[in-house]
Protein backbone atom coordinates (compact mmCIF):
# COMPACT_ATOMS: atom_id res chain seq x y z
CA UNK A 1 0.00 0.00 0.00
CA UNK A 2 2.85 2.28 0.89
CA UNK A 3 4.46 1.63 -2.50
CA UNK A 4 1.22 2.42 -4.33
CA UNK A 5 0.86 5.76 -2.51
CA UNK A 6 4.48 6.63 -3.29
CA UNK A 7 3.99 5.84 -6.98
CA UNK A 8 0.79 7.88 -7.10
CA UNK A 9 2.52 10.92 -5.61
CA UNK A 10 5.49 10.47 -7.92
CA UNK A 11 3.18 10.31 -10.91
CA UNK A 12 1.39 13.52 -9.85
CA UNK A 13 4.74 15.25 -9.32
CA UNK A 14 5.92 14.27 -12.80
CA UNK A 15 2.68 15.55 -14.34
CA UNK A 16 3.05 18.85 -12.51
CA UNK A 17 6.65 19.20 -13.71
CA UNK A 18 5.58 18.48 -17.28
CA UNK A 19 2.75 21.00 -17.06
CA UNK A 20 5.09 23.63 -15.60
CA UNK A 21 7.62 23.04 -18.37
CA UNK A 22 4.92 23.30 -21.05
CA UNK A 23 3.59 26.48 -19.44
CA UNK A 24 7.11 27.98 -19.44
CA UNK A 25 7.62 26.99 -23.08
CA UNK A 26 4.35 28.68 -24.05
CA UNK A 27 5.40 31.85 -22.22
CA UNK A 28 8.80 31.80 -23.93
CA UNK A 29 7.21 31.43 -27.37
CA UNK A 30 4.76 34.22 -26.59
CA UNK A 31 7.55 36.50 -25.34
CA UNK A 32 9.70 35.80 -28.41
CA UNK A 33 6.86 36.54 -30.83
CA UNK A 34 5.42 39.61 -29.10
CA UNK A 35 8.04 41.23 -26.86
CA UNK A 36 11.57 40.81 -28.24
CA UNK A 37 11.10 43.45 -30.94
CA UNK A 38 11.08 46.12 -28.19
CA UNK A 39 12.63 44.48 -25.10
CA UNK A 40 15.59 42.37 -24.01
CA UNK A 41 16.21 40.56 -20.74
CA UNK A 42 19.72 41.57 -19.81
CA UNK A 43 20.74 42.90 -23.23
CA UNK A 44 20.13 46.60 -22.68
CA UNK A 45 17.46 49.00 -23.79
CA UNK A 46 15.78 48.81 -27.20
CA UNK A 47 12.64 50.83 -27.93
CA UNK A 48 11.40 49.76 -24.51
CA UNK A 49 13.41 49.18 -21.33
CA UNK A 50 15.54 46.15 -20.51
CA UNK A 51 13.26 43.86 -18.48
CA UNK A 52 15.94 42.18 -16.38
CA UNK A 53 14.79 42.30 -12.73
CA UNK A 54 11.75 44.39 -13.70
CA UNK A 55 9.74 42.77 -10.87
CA UNK A 56 12.15 44.39 -8.43
CA UNK A 57 11.47 47.84 -9.88
CA UNK A 58 7.67 47.78 -9.62
CA UNK A 59 5.00 45.84 -7.73
CA UNK A 60 3.95 42.53 -9.29
CA UNK A 61 0.23 43.41 -9.30
CA UNK A 62 0.91 46.72 -11.06
CA UNK A 63 3.12 45.04 -13.67
CA UNK A 64 0.55 42.31 -14.33
CA UNK A 65 -2.20 44.90 -14.81
CA UNK A 66 0.04 47.04 -17.07
CA UNK A 67 1.14 44.17 -19.30
CA UNK A 68 -2.48 43.06 -19.71
CA UNK A 69 -3.68 46.57 -20.65
CA UNK A 70 -0.97 49.25 -21.00
CA UNK A 71 -3.34 51.70 -22.70
CA UNK A 72 -5.55 51.84 -19.60
CA UNK A 73 -2.57 52.88 -17.45
CA UNK A 74 -1.56 55.51 -20.00
CA UNK A 75 -5.09 56.91 -20.31
CA UNK A 76 -5.27 57.14 -16.53
CA UNK A 77 -2.14 59.31 -16.52
CA UNK A 78 -0.08 56.92 -14.40
CA UNK A 79 3.18 58.81 -13.59
CA UNK A 80 5.40 55.73 -14.06
CA UNK A 81 3.89 55.02 -17.51
CA UNK A 82 4.40 58.65 -18.53
CA UNK A 83 8.06 58.34 -17.50
CA UNK A 84 8.41 55.18 -19.62
CA UNK A 85 6.86 57.02 -22.58
CA UNK A 86 9.32 59.89 -22.20
CA UNK A 87 12.29 57.53 -22.01
CA UNK A 88 11.05 55.77 -25.17
CA UNK A 89 10.90 59.11 -27.07
CA UNK A 90 7.13 59.05 -27.24
CA UNK A 91 6.73 55.37 -28.18
CA UNK A 92 4.05 53.59 -26.18
CA UNK A 93 3.48 49.91 -25.55
CA UNK A 94 0.46 48.72 -27.56
CA UNK A 95 -2.20 46.40 -26.24
CA UNK A 96 -1.33 42.89 -27.47
CA UNK A 97 -4.21 41.03 -29.06
CA UNK A 98 -5.44 38.10 -27.00
CA UNK A 99 -3.45 38.89 -23.84
CA UNK A 100 -5.05 38.76 -20.39
CA UNK A 101 -3.83 38.87 -16.79
CA UNK A 102 -3.17 35.11 -16.76
CA UNK A 103 -0.84 35.43 -19.75
CA UNK A 104 0.69 38.53 -18.19
CA UNK A 105 1.41 36.58 -14.99
CA UNK A 106 3.13 33.80 -16.96
CA UNK A 107 5.26 36.38 -18.80
CA UNK A 108 6.33 37.97 -15.52
CA UNK A 109 7.25 34.52 -14.14
CA UNK A 110 9.33 33.93 -17.27
CA UNK A 111 11.08 37.30 -16.92
CA UNK A 112 11.80 36.54 -13.26
CA UNK A 113 13.34 33.17 -14.13
CA UNK A 114 15.36 34.56 -17.06
CA UNK A 115 16.64 37.44 -14.90
CA UNK A 116 18.29 34.95 -12.52
CA UNK A 117 20.28 33.26 -15.29
CA UNK A 118 23.87 34.29 -16.09
CA UNK A 119 22.72 34.92 -19.68
CA UNK A 120 19.08 35.00 -20.75
CA UNK A 121 17.96 33.51 -24.05
CA UNK A 122 16.38 36.91 -24.67
CA UNK A 123 19.57 38.96 -24.37
CA UNK A 124 19.24 39.91 -28.03
CA UNK A 125 21.61 40.02 -30.99
CA UNK A 126 24.78 42.01 -30.30
CA UNK A 127 25.95 43.46 -33.62
CA UNK A 128 28.59 45.86 -32.25
CA UNK A 129 29.65 49.30 -33.44
CA UNK A 130 32.25 48.32 -36.06
CA UNK A 131 31.59 49.74 -39.56
CA UNK A 132 29.82 47.47 -41.98
CA UNK A 133 31.67 46.44 -45.12
CA UNK A 134 30.55 47.01 -48.70
CA UNK A 135 29.99 43.26 -48.93
CA UNK A 136 27.63 43.41 -45.91
CA UNK A 137 25.56 46.16 -47.56
CA UNK A 138 25.44 44.39 -50.93
CA UNK A 139 24.42 41.16 -49.23
CA UNK A 140 21.64 43.04 -47.43
CA UNK A 141 20.44 44.43 -50.76
CA UNK A 142 20.32 40.91 -52.20
CA UNK A 143 18.26 39.69 -49.25
CA UNK A 144 15.90 42.69 -49.38
CA UNK A 145 15.32 42.34 -53.13
CA UNK A 146 14.88 38.56 -53.05
CA UNK A 147 18.00 37.62 -55.03
CA UNK A 148 19.14 35.73 -51.94
CA UNK A 149 16.38 33.53 -50.57
CA UNK A 150 15.73 33.45 -46.82
CA UNK A 151 16.93 30.20 -45.25
CA UNK A 152 13.64 29.45 -43.47
CA UNK A 153 11.41 30.29 -46.41
CA UNK A 154 10.18 33.76 -45.49
CA UNK A 155 9.14 36.21 -48.24
CA UNK A 156 11.61 38.89 -49.40
CA UNK A 157 11.20 42.41 -48.03
CA UNK A 158 10.56 43.86 -51.49
CA UNK A 159 7.30 41.93 -51.82
CA UNK A 160 5.69 44.34 -49.33
CA UNK A 161 8.14 47.24 -48.87
CA UNK A 162 10.13 49.73 -50.87
CA UNK A 163 13.29 51.65 -50.00
CA UNK A 164 15.13 54.60 -51.54
CA UNK A 165 17.52 53.55 -54.30
CA UNK A 166 15.99 50.11 -54.96
CA UNK A 167 15.59 51.05 -58.65
CA UNK A 168 13.26 49.74 -61.32
CA UNK A 169 9.60 49.94 -60.33
CA UNK A 170 10.49 50.15 -56.66
CA UNK A 171 9.17 47.71 -54.10
CA UNK A 172 5.79 46.72 -52.73
CA UNK A 173 3.29 49.17 -51.29
CA UNK A 174 1.54 46.93 -48.73
CA UNK A 175 3.99 47.87 -45.95
CA UNK A 176 5.68 51.19 -45.13
CA UNK A 177 8.70 52.64 -46.91
CA UNK A 178 11.78 51.33 -45.05
CA UNK A 179 14.25 54.05 -46.04
CA UNK A 180 14.20 55.50 -42.51
CA UNK A 181 13.42 52.34 -40.54
CA UNK A 182 16.95 52.40 -39.08
CA UNK A 183 16.20 55.75 -37.44
CA UNK A 184 12.65 54.86 -36.41
CA UNK A 185 13.87 51.81 -34.47
CA UNK A 186 16.75 53.78 -32.94
CA UNK A 187 19.75 52.10 -34.50
CA UNK A 188 21.30 48.69 -34.88
CA UNK A 189 20.09 46.99 -31.71
CA UNK A 190 16.46 48.01 -32.07
CA UNK A 191 16.35 47.14 -35.76
CA UNK A 192 18.04 43.77 -35.24
CA UNK A 193 15.60 42.91 -32.45
CA UNK A 194 12.65 43.82 -34.66
CA UNK A 195 13.94 41.64 -37.49
CA UNK A 196 14.37 38.71 -35.10
CA UNK A 197 10.66 38.78 -34.24
CA UNK A 198 8.57 41.24 -36.32
CA UNK A 199 5.60 42.20 -34.19
CA UNK A 200 3.14 43.77 -36.64
CA UNK A 201 -0.16 41.92 -37.23
CA UNK A 202 0.86 41.20 -40.84
CA UNK A 203 4.45 40.10 -40.24
CA UNK A 204 4.00 38.17 -36.99
CA UNK A 205 2.14 35.17 -38.48
CA UNK A 206 4.30 35.25 -41.61
CA UNK A 207 7.59 34.94 -39.74
CA UNK A 208 6.39 32.93 -36.73
CA UNK A 209 7.59 29.72 -38.41
CA UNK A 210 10.03 31.33 -40.86
CA UNK A 211 12.22 33.52 -38.67
CA UNK A 212 15.32 35.11 -40.14
CA UNK A 213 18.75 33.87 -39.13
CA UNK A 214 21.50 36.06 -37.65
CA UNK A 215 23.40 35.71 -40.94
CA UNK A 216 20.44 37.35 -42.66
CA UNK A 217 19.65 39.98 -40.03
CA UNK A 218 23.16 41.49 -39.86
CA UNK A 219 23.45 42.31 -43.60
CA UNK A 220 19.88 43.65 -43.64
CA UNK A 221 20.78 46.00 -40.78
CA UNK A 222 23.85 47.06 -42.78
CA UNK A 223 21.70 47.78 -45.83
CA UNK A 224 19.08 49.74 -43.86
CA UNK A 225 21.81 51.74 -42.08
CA UNK A 226 23.33 52.61 -45.46
CA UNK A 227 19.92 53.65 -46.86
CA UNK A 228 19.25 55.90 -43.85
CA UNK A 229 22.48 57.82 -44.49
CA UNK A 230 21.63 58.61 -48.10
CA UNK A 231 19.80 61.77 -49.13
CA UNK A 232 16.00 61.22 -49.15
CA UNK A 233 14.31 61.26 -52.53
CA UNK A 234 12.74 64.55 -53.69
CA UNK A 235 10.06 62.78 -55.69
CA UNK A 236 8.49 59.36 -55.96
CA UNK A 237 10.59 58.04 -58.85
CA UNK A 238 9.02 54.58 -58.70
CA UNK A 239 5.54 56.01 -59.37
CA UNK A 240 6.84 58.21 -62.18
CA UNK A 241 8.58 55.24 -63.77
CA UNK A 242 5.43 53.15 -63.46
CA UNK A 243 3.36 55.93 -65.05
CA UNK A 244 5.62 56.38 -68.08
CA UNK A 245 6.01 52.64 -68.58
CA UNK A 246 2.24 52.27 -68.46
CA UNK A 247 1.78 55.13 -70.94
CA UNK A 248 4.38 53.67 -73.30
CA UNK A 249 2.84 50.21 -72.99
CA UNK A 250 -0.60 51.59 -73.89
CA UNK A 251 0.74 53.33 -77.03
CA UNK A 252 2.53 50.18 -78.15
CA UNK A 253 -0.57 48.12 -77.42
CA UNK A 254 -2.82 50.30 -79.57
CA UNK A 255 -0.23 50.32 -82.35
CA UNK A 256 -0.03 46.54 -82.22
CA UNK A 257 -3.82 46.15 -82.37
CA UNK A 258 -3.97 48.51 -85.37
CA UNK A 259 -1.28 46.51 -87.15
CA UNK A 260 -2.97 43.15 -86.51
CA UNK A 261 -6.52 44.26 -87.44
CA UNK A 262 -5.84 46.57 -90.38
CA UNK A 263 -6.35 43.86 -93.05
CA UNK A 264 -9.51 42.62 -91.34
CA UNK A 265 -11.09 46.06 -91.57
CA UNK A 266 -10.18 46.30 -95.28
CA UNK A 267 -11.57 42.82 -95.93
CA UNK A 268 -14.92 43.99 -94.55
CA UNK A 269 -14.97 47.34 -96.36
CA UNK A 270 -14.02 46.06 -99.82
CA UNK A 271 -17.13 43.85 -100.38
CA UNK A 272 -19.41 46.62 -99.11
CA UNK A 273 -17.95 49.32 -101.33
CA UNK A 274 -17.72 46.96 -104.34
CA UNK A 275 -21.43 46.29 -104.19
CA UNK A 276 -22.29 50.01 -104.35
CA UNK A 277 -20.37 50.71 -107.56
Amino acid sequence: MHDKEFMRRLFIAVLLLMATAAFADDAAIYFRQNCTSCHTIGGGRLVGPDLKNVTQRKEHAWLQSFVANPKAKLDAGDPYVLTLKEEARGAIMPNIAGINETTAASLLALIDAESKLPKSQFIGLNIGDQPFTTADIQNGYRIFSGYRKLANGGPPCISCHTIEGIGGLGGGQLGPDLTKVYERLQGRKGLAAWLQAPATPTMRPTFATASMTNDEIVPLVAYFESAARQRPATQDTSLLTFFFLGLGGSVLGFAGIDFIWRKRFRAVRKPLTRGKR
